[in-house]
């Protein structure tokens, strides 16, 4: 059931809305940071360097705090090699993994809609 959050409401069952766990997804997706990264993550583990050029107009101290609310999430993990130089990667978990057919469909629907998305908010201006 998309939204399993119910009440009883003056002896009627309603949804709570506020409470929907689809409302999980959005607030996920909500910082765009979360969704950029784990699209990028999609083709394999990376250091933080490769992120970042793959990424484009991140700054070093954004990509670091997407990367540790994304494995506090358990959508990502950070792997720290033994020896030296010490080597870090990031890798989407398989949970991260789910999440990356909900990003592209997000992507496809940007890629079709999104003129008319911005020329009815006025932006194209």
């Amino acid at each position: 059931m998309w939204c399993p959050s119910r009440v009883r409401i003056g002896g009627v069952v309603e949804r709570v809305l506020a409470d929907c766990r689809a409302r999980l997804a959005f607030d996920l997706l909500a910082n765009t940071w979360n969704a950029v990264v784990i699209q990028a993550l999609g083709a394999g583990p990376r250091r933080p360097r490769d992120l970042r050029t793959a990424i484009g107009s991140i700054s070093p101290k954004v990509l670091t705090e997407t990367l540790r609310r994304l494995t506090e999430y358990a959508l990502v993990e950070r792997t720290v090699s033994a020896g030296a130089p010490r080597r870090v990667e990031y890798a989407l978990t398989p949970l991260g993994r789910t999440l990356l057919e909900p990003v592209a469909a997000l992507g496809r629907w940007s890629a079709e809609h999104g003129d008319a998305f911005v020329a009815a908010q006025g932006w194209d201006d």
